[in-house]
């Protein structure tokens, strides 16, 4: 109850939602946000794709975990990653605590579940800045979660 009421607290303080307030039937991941698609996983990542790329975000690497278990003969449900990165944002978390750097740049996962619903999730950047103690970067960590928050919610919608 303590660690919950904690994670609510420096939530507010940095603007942003706590990890585990998602939409009803979410998987529960400490720090992970999630969000239902209304679309197949390649059609989500498709659409996140297009919409950072209009943004100027650069894109990294889009992994399909799916097709490479396939590879080595091993089944895996549709699931899909996104790497992408804006260095405006992200590079001031590295100065503050360069271990940051694993966590990022970001990455997004379409991932369909057992009983067929696609979902979109990615670390929530106020639990990056938590893992890796960065307490004075509220402004960015506040514009990522704003920014991902955005951009999820335009490549999940109908």
């Amino acid at each position: 109850m303590r660690r919950r009421l904690l994670l609510v607290i420096v939530a507010l303080l940095l603007g942003t939602e706590p990890a585990w307030a998602e939409e009803q039937g979410a998987p529960a991941v400490d720090g992970l946000v999630s969000l239902k698609s209304h679309h197949d996983v390649k059609t989500t990542i498709d659409r996140l794709q297009a919409v950072l790329t209009k943004q100027g975000i650069t894109i990294v690497a889009r992994w399909p975990h799916d097709a490479r278990a396939r590879d080595v003969g091993i089944d895996l449900r549709p699931t899909e990653l996104l790497i992408f990165g804006n260095p405006r944002l992200g590079s001031p978390l590295m100065t503050s605590r360069q271990t940051a750097g694993i966590d990022l740049p970001i990455k997004a996962l379409a991932w369909q579940d057992e009983v067929g619903q696609v979902w979109l999730s990615y670390d929530d950047p106020a639990y990056i800045a938590r893992r890796h103690g960065i307490a004075h970067r509220a402004d960015i960590i506040r514009k990522m979660s704003g920014a991902l928050a955005k951009f999820s919610r335009l490549a999940a919608a109908p």
